[in-house]
């Protein structure tokens, strides 16, 4: 079994490697392909009379270190300066604007067809009203450095939120006060928490040398996520928080007590590390969605009531971004439009929300479908603006006004 196993990861790994080139090259998001890989495999492996054991308990796990190393690869190319908070201040708006309207119709809809309570309602609308940074932040590779970084913050946003949002919920024994407590509390915590450990982290790595630099440091990070999320408080934001101050070490060494702390060294050392979570990025995305591919049900895909709920879900999804991207102004109104997938952090919420609420059993596909088709709208949208100009002139152009 042992060698089987490693047999079996060394495959999933050169397939995964393969489907990302084959993505890049051809621009559709490398996390159809995988899905799909999954999907393709789980026959072909029972034809042999070989089955994946434990995919269940596997899923969930990778899923999440995947959504912290995807997270922190993203904020390692922002460069934080005073000219862009206004544009910050833009995402973290229209991210916050779609998760409450969506979040506010899924659950009318899912109060008024599934005949579930308020709050169940909520719950389960929270996952669906979640942009997937996992999917949106590789995505955004062909946009315009303000597109790149826009969504780079408005889906950490949007998963920061709704993490926040959703937990509060579950552990609020049912009552409004309980939420509201546990959003409030919760997030101001998680922030100040998220703060602390933050900067403790990036002096570690500015001060440790040696051959063994990263392992300890993501060691912490991924031990602070997990007890984070022990204490149900929102650790996304420390990651978000540690990626941002690694690439912007100024805004700590500003401070009296570290001023020296940074040598000539440390540019070199961002840069190793850069590399190592861009492997591991890889690595662990690539298992993630030929994992989730392989678990899915086809038969949940073809119900005509899963069809149903994801095509209600993606009219609201678009149709809402559209209108806040228009009123707001921006200049590449498609193309950011199309930005807006469903993947990673949506599996992991829902996963939570099945254990907790009376879900029809076909939803699972309506999950499924939603992330496929909203991928699939990424790369719908990248040639059909590519085909009219738009890109790769899109580098030029102009930010918009309202951020």
């Amino acid at each position: 079994m042992t060698y089987q196993a490693i047999l079996a990861a060394s495959i999933f790994l050169l397939i995964a490697f393969g489907l990302e080139r084959l993505g890049r090259a051809s621009g559709i998001p490398s996390a159809i392909l995988l899905i799909a890989a999954g999907l393709a495999g789980k026959p072909v492996l029972e034809t042999f009379g070989l089955a994946l054991e434990g995919i269940s308990a596997a899923v969930p796990i990778v899923g999440t270190l995947g959504l912290i190393l995807i997270v922190l690869e993203g904020t390692l190319d922002i460069k934080l300066r005073r000219d862009r908070l206004r544009a910050a201040a833009g995402a973290f708006l229209i991210a916050g604007g779609g998760f409450v309207v969506c979040t506010t119709v899924f659950a009318f809809a899912g109060s008024l067809i599934l005949n579930l309570t308020p709050l169940q309602s909520v719950i389960l609308a929270v996952p669906f009203a979640v942009i997937s940074s996992t999917i949106a932040i590789p995505s955004s590779s062909f946009l315009p450095p303000w597109g790149r970084e826009f969504v780079i913050y408005e889906s950490s946003f949007s998963d920061i939120l709704g993490v926040l949002v959703f937990f509060s919920l579950l552990n609020s024994n049912g009552t409004l006060k309980g939420a509201l407590l546990g959003m409030i509390g919760g997030g101001a915590l998680s922030l100040l928490l998220a703060l602390v450990c933050a900067v403790g982290l990036v002096l570690i790595l500015m001060r440790i040398d040696g051959h063994i630099r990263f392992t300890p440091l993501l060691a912490g990070l991924f031990g602070l996520y997990a007890a984070g999320k022990l204490m149900h408080l929102s650790p996304l934001i420390l990651v978000l928080l540690f990626g941002l101050l690694l690439n912007n070490p100024a805004l700590i060494v500003r401070f009296r007590p570290f001023q020296g702390w940074l040598d000539d060294r440390y540019e070199e050392t961002l840069d190793e590390f850069r590399l190592l979570i861009l492997e591991l990025t890889f690595a662990v995305r690539g298992f993630f969605f030929i994992l989730l591919g392989y678990w899915t049900n086809l038969s949940e895909l073809v119900s005509l009531k899963a069809w149903l709920a994801a095509t209600l879900i993606l009219t609201v999804v678009y149709g809402s971004r559209y209108l806040m991207l228009r009123l707001a102004r921006f200049d590449l109104l498609g193309p950011l439009t199309c930005m807006a997938p469903r993947g990673l952090i949506t599996v992991l919420l829902f996963l939570s929300a099945k254990e907790a609420l009376p879900l029809p059993h076909y939803f699972f596909g309506t999950v499924m479908l939603v992330v496929l088709v909203s991928a699939t709208l990424i790369t719908i949208g990248r040639y059909r603006w590519a085909d009219v100009g738009v890109f790769p002139a899109s580098s030029n152009a102009r930010k918009p006004e309202s951020i």
